[in-house]
């Protein structure tokens, strides 16, 4: 396969949606560029996954919560996660000013985190 792209383009600067786009899946395995413009998880509404997700801040800004913690972790560029299977969280808030370009990758729940 000789797939390319570049994750800073493609998408609209400011879109009514988040956008997910998967750059690369196998069994157990996925790739996906998330572009938030703005916005943010549903009060009330918690992804509970469950595989392992990995993400990364590429650009923009965002607030992470988690359920078991009481504040909202920042995010800025660069900074990463790896949110194991289960954990209850959601997307806060996103960068209304410029788009947060987030790299997830999803890792079937047959594999565990690794400390």
């Amino acid at each position: 396969m000789n797939a390319s792209g570049n994750l800073f383009e493609g998408f609209e600067a400011k879109a009514a949606e988040e956008r997910f786009d998967t750059l690369l899946s196998r069994p157990g395995l996925r790739i996906e560029r998330i572009v938030s413009t703005g916005q943010a998880g549903v009060d009330g509404v918690w992804y509970d996954q469950p595989q392992v997700e990995w993400v990364v801040l590429l650009s923009g800004s965002a607030l992470l919560r988690f359920e078991d913690e009481a504040e909202p972790r920042v995010l800025r560029p660069g900074d990463w996660i790896a949110i194991a299977p289960r954990r209850r969280h959601r997307v806060e808030a996103t960068d209304a000013r410029a788009p947060s370009v987030w790299l997830a990758v999803h890792v079937g729940d047959e594999l565990h985190l690794q400390t």
